[in-house]
């Protein structure tokens, strides 16, 4: 698994996320620069979506920010920020493959996914996420939400770790987002891309 560490600047006067949010601002930049950007061009619009829930209806209350330099253009890249509080109890395994319902209807993880897939050019998604704590053990949601994704027809590409800790000389200053389990030290980026099928049923 190819995986890269972000740290913030050492001058970044906001290193941590906003409360509620997963990703601080400097990540959101450096995605807009290392994703969406193209040899002499300005960085294409990224649209950054919060998902907070997974009930029936929830793309209708899901908070969406464009980011954007004026320049209109269709949609190459979405960043899925899925906070730690939406994400399913670690007894709960996400309902990830063939239902009655076609994939793009269904409700939860699997639905959201499909969704994005027919949204999606053959670009990307991105998605947001970090650890938290159940009964004091901390769980990592990312094997069942890529596995998710590939059942919807994402590839998985590239794993970042978003570094909560300030650099300072020749050592890390750690700089926890507020809402965030103890012990938790980084968030989650991984990079998928769409793969477009070429054969018609």
């Amino acid at each position: 698994m190819p995986t890269t560490i972000w740290l913030p600047a050492p001058d970044q006067p906001h290193a941590a996320p906003a409360p509620g949010t997963v990703l601080p601002d400097w990540a959101i930049e450096r995605i807009r620069t290392v994703f969406t950007t193209r040899p002499g061009q300005q960085p294409a619009p990224l649209l950054k979506i919060s998902v907070r829930d997974t009930e029936p209806g929830m793309d209708v209350r899901i908070p969406v920010i464009t980011y954007t330099n004026g320049t209109p253009s269709r949609l190459s890249l979405l960043l899925a920020e899925l906070h730690p509080d939406t994400l399913p109890d670690p007894t709960e395994v996400p309902v990830c493959g063939v239902s009655e319902m076609p994939g793009a209807m269904e409700d939860g993880w699997a639905g959201f996914f499909h969704r994005a897939h027919r949204l999606l050019p053959a670009d990307g998604l991105l998605l947001a996420t970090r650890q938290r704590r159940d009964e004091g053990i901390l769980t990592d949601p990312l094997g069942s939400l890529i596995a998710c994704a590939r059942t919807a027809g994402f590839r998985y590409l590239q794993h970042v770790i978003v570094a909560h800790a300030h650099p300072a000389d020749d050592r890390l200053i750690p700089t926890p987002p507020a809402d965030a389990s103890p012990g938790v030290a980084h968030s989650d980026l991984i990079a998928l891309s769409a793969i477009q099928s070429c054969v018609g049923s």
